[in-house]
């Protein structure tokens, strides 16, 4: 039903900061939940954080809570994730995703979770 596209990943320094974006299309994206996991090469598909559909409520990891920051424009269809303070181990495949759940965000940090997905940007950190 909707269909998401993220930009905005690239080769950045640790301590740098980087802003990615995820269009959506097709749907109607208040009424998604939206997410943003990343994949490691070897590792599995990690949540990074999620916002309900509304923008206003959020819920991060513990990994990148004080460093990155989610919001949703509704009005835009478009999710952000902004990344400071970027370190090596950010250096992942970002990717959003759209839920349909309805459930407490908290117990949203799973894949599982999840219908759709977008191709995924890439974000390397060196140090």
């Amino acid at each position: 039903q909707v269909q998401l596209v993220e930009s905005g990943g690239g080769v950045v320094q640790a301590g740098d900061s980087l802003r990615l974006s995820c269009a959506a299309s097709g749907g109607t994206f208040s009424r998604y939940v939206m997410a943003w996991f990343r994949q490691a090469p070897g590792k599995g598909r990690e949540f990074v954080v999620v916002a309900s559909r509304t923008g206003v409520g959020t819920y991060y990891a513990d990994s990148v809570k004080d460093r990155f920051t989610i919001s949703k424009d509704n009005a835009k269809n478009t999710v952000y994730l902004q990344m400071d303070s970027l370190k090596a181990e950010d250096t992942a495949v970002y990717y959003c995703a759209a839920s349909t759940k309805n459930q407490a965000l908290i117990s949203l940090a799973t894949t599982l979770s999840y219908d759709y997905w977008g191709q995924g940007t890439q974000v390397t950190v060196s140090s």
